[in-house]
């Protein structure tokens, strides 16, 4: 054997064309991850597999080196390379040891480095929030086509994708994606695929309404959205009063192709005559558009669709939401539409306790009309129990999460709620607003970036995200997202925390005065948090009193705003807590601070 030198050890290396062997390794690793990065996300493979590979690739580099050592591969089959007389030992030579490290070294490297790049890779402005790790039992309704020869038979087209949505979504084994970020892709010609990945689900269901008199067609089609795959389909052409039927059946159908174990007994679609189903299915449809137009037309047909049958809970219920709606928008007076729309919700509990929808309404009653707090909490924890996949009621119980001191529990909620509906604009905002709770900035500021990737139109974000970067430390760079020509509450605030920031405190008087002129009355709470966020704590009492004796929406957040914190040490902050009933959840939330480590 000869003696041991770094020439030797190079010149034996070359005879058992060990180089190539590590080349051709590093090339065919490098390969099979660009392959897996760039084929895996399209087919909703998880990161964590590329991970895998990663590390494996890294594992059996040193293999690789030994490999190439002792074999070699001649007309297709694998024989061990042939000793020489002057063979360099592997297993004796220090210096063998220290060359392959040396190569193990450039290769760890070579590899690690864009291992690094992806573990470390900041999401970029307006980075998609679409899931990696798809439940293989999520499913995404799309809004059924109408095929109807009148085109305004689309209320009912609508009505029916709607009812077979929560029709599903009360199934706990599946996951179902929510109504207002399927109906997004409405009248939008994209291939499912697509679809799928941007709502983060494996399957989608789609169909079509046809409408012809007393008699409707509807046909149904599930597809594994992976492979475009149609897993099953079906059409049905009945009598307009086997609609129920239809629902039930096409439900029943999606839980035998997905193979789902059940734990209950399926739920069944509620029934009513032709006449009012007909009716309740434009009053959603009106309410849907919003507007006080709407609204009366959908107050209309819901109190025509009672008529018809009075013990149809569904109309209840969706009367209760749009007579709230109208008292909190003040298209009608708030007190009559409050108390019409807690009497709708409580026929509507009277008529089927399980309606989430029904105790939905009635939470938002407690929590923004009464302010009682208890009771809010009691209702919308038996909205969760019958409508635990319902996006609204998940981002209401965030509200009042967060009215109640209990962020973290917040924060959980605004995520499922995002994760079932990941293109609705509440959604997205009450994530933001648990992250700004919970002082989690860059989590805060990333939410913004989505928002406006979704919607480039939502002007208020821009002043969200410039104060988000404000409290990071980044005044100077939130100040470009500032409108100071904005007549918006919201542009107007924000820009004074900007400002303040910039100790630019000249300026910031003759925009808060603006708020003053013109939203003392609409929106006390919002002069008071400027004025606190300034320092001025006898101002921000001040404006606080007046936004308590006007019930401010906005004076529901009092325990988790970051921007009342200056006023934490003021006697007259417990005080103020006293007289709206929060003392008490106030100290549970101070004592689970103290409690944490």
């Amino acid at each position: 054997m000869a003696r041991f030198s770094a020439k030797n050890l190079l010149k034996e290396a070359r005879r058992r064309r060990v180089f190539r062997t590590i080349g051709l390794y590093i090339i065919g690793a490098w390969l099979v991850v660009q392959i897996a990065l760039a084929v895996f996300p399209a087919i909703s493979i998880s990161e964590t597999a590329i991970r895998y590979i990663w590390t494996a690739a890294l594992l059996g580099f040193p293999l690789a080196v030994v490999f190439g050592w002792r074999y070699d591969i001649r007309g297709g089959r694998v024989e061990r390379t042939a000793s020489t007389r002057t063979d360099v030992s592997l297993s004796l030579g220090r210096g063998d040891f220290l060359l392959l490290g040396a190569l193990g070294v450039i290769a760890t490297a070579i590899l690690a480095s864009s291992l690094w790049e992806i573990s470390t890779t900041k999401p970029e402005q307006g980075a998609s929030f679409v899931p990696t790790d798809v439940d293989i039992n999520s499913v995404a309704v799309l809004p059924f086509l109408n095929m109807s020869s009148d085109p305004e038979q689309e209320y009912f087209s609508d009505g029916i994708t709607e009812e077979v949505l929560n029709l599903l979504v009360k199934i706990p084994e599946l996951k179902v994606t929510s109504r207002t970020s399927v109906f997004s892709f409405k009248g939008q010609s994209i291939d499912i695929p697509t679809v799928a990945q941007k709502l983060g689900v494996a399957h989608i269901l789609e169909g079509s309404v046809r409408r012809a008199g007393d008699r409707i067609r509807i046909t149904a089609q599930l597809i594994e959205a992976r492979n475009d795959v149609h897993l099953w389909s079906e059409t049905y052409e009945r009598q307009l009063d086997d609609i129920f039927a239809i629902q039930d059946e096409i439900a029943r159908e999606v839980v035998k192709a997905l193979q789902v174990q059940l734990l209950r007994k399926a739920p069944l679609a509620t029934s009513t005559n032709s006449e009012a189903y007909n009716l309740y299915l434009k009053g959603k449809h009106f309410a849907a558009q919003r507007g006080r137009e709407a609204w009366e037309s959908s107050v209309k047909a819901y109190q025509g669709s009672i008529a018809f049958d009075a013990n149809f809970a569904a109309p209840w219920a969706g009367l209760s939401v749009v007579l709230r709606m109208q008292g909190q928008s003040g298209i009608a007076d708030r007190q009559e539409a409050m108390e019409a729309s807690r009497r709708a919700a409580m026929r509507a509990l009277e008529l089927d306790n399980e309606l989430a929808e029904a105790w939905l309404s009635l939470a938002n009653i407690q929590f923004d009309y009464d302010w009682d707090w208890s009771s809010a909490e009691v209702t919308i924890r038996k909205a969760l129990e019958y409508g635990p996949q319902d996006a609204p009621v998940l981002r209401t119980a965030t509200w009042i999460a967060l009215a109640l001191g209990e962020a973290e529990r917040a924060m959980g909620l605004a995520q499922l709620a995002v994760d079932l509906d990941p293109l609705d604009y509440s959604g997205l905002t009450n994530l933001a607003t648990a992250h700004w709770a919970l002082g989690q900035l860059e989590e805060e500021e990333r939410t913004y970036w989505r928002i406006l990737e979704l919607y480039p139109d939502a002007h208020s974000i821009n002043s969200f995200l410039a104060a988000a970067l404000a409290q990071q430390g980044r005044p100077e760079e939130g100040l470009q997202y500032i409108d100071f020509e904005s007549k918006s509450m919201w542009h107007r605030s924000m820009s004074i925390m900007v400002l303040h920031s910039l100790g630019r405190h000249e300026e910031e008087q003759p925009i808060r005065q603006k708020m003053v002129d013109d939203y003392s009355q609409t929106w006390p709470a919002g002069i008071a948090m400027t004025y606190a966020w300034h320092g001025d704590r006898d101002k921000a009492f001040e404006w606080l009193d007046i936004a308590f004796e006007r019930r401010s929406l906005y004076m529901t957040n009092l325990l988790v705003n970051p921007w009342l914190v200056p006023l934490h040490i003021d006697p007259r902050w417990e005080e103020l807590l006293g007289r709206m009933e929060l003392q008490e959840y106030w100290e549970e939330m101070q004592a689970g601070h103290e409690a944490k480590p």
